[in-house]
């Protein structure tokens, strides 16, 4: 747990050079990216500090303990055998959630300038606009009927 506590020195450092990165004006795109490269680089020297002696002796156990553990995997003995389907839960509902926002964000601009022209078109450019969500709604159908198989 104090390796943790190691994390929010880093999250500190990294919010307060961001805010100078987006006083300097033209460069700051460039020191924005070097932020993000330190503190990159600082949560991977913290994961393998987190990982300490247990990451390393599962590396140096060499071959054979490699093929029980996909063996264990395949046949779903391993614990966190469920992780497959609740990941894919996951990606499911994060990329319908964004792809619904990127489509509502575009169709309803476009009901918006519509309906400024034509108000009595509103009624089908909300139905556009639902449609447009329904992409989110099927992505959680999905997490769950996933979530359930778990």
């Amino acid at each position: 747990m104090a390796i943790w506590l190691l994390g929010v020195p880093v999250i500190v450092v990294a919010a307060v050079l961001g805010r100078l990165a987006a006083r300097r004006g033209r460069r700051a795109g460039y020191l924005m990216a070097a932020v993000s490269v330190a503190v990159l680089a600082a949560a991977v020297v913290l994961l393998a500090a987190a990982a300490g002696p247990a990451g390393a002796a599962a590396g140096a156990a060499g071959l054979g303990a490699a093929k029980a553990g996909a063996a264990a995997a395949a046949s779903g003995t391993a614990a966190g055998g469920n992780s497959a389907a609740l990941i894919g839960a996951a990606i499911a509902v994060a990329g319908s959630t964004i792809g619904a926002g990127i489509a509502v964000a575009y169709v309803g601009a476009a009901a918006l300038a519509v309906m400024s022209e034509r108000p009595e078109l509103f009624g089908r450019a909300m139905v556009i606009v639902g449609l447009a969500e329904g992409i989110a709604i099927y992505g959680l159908i999905v997490g769950i009927i996933l979530i359930g198989k778990a």
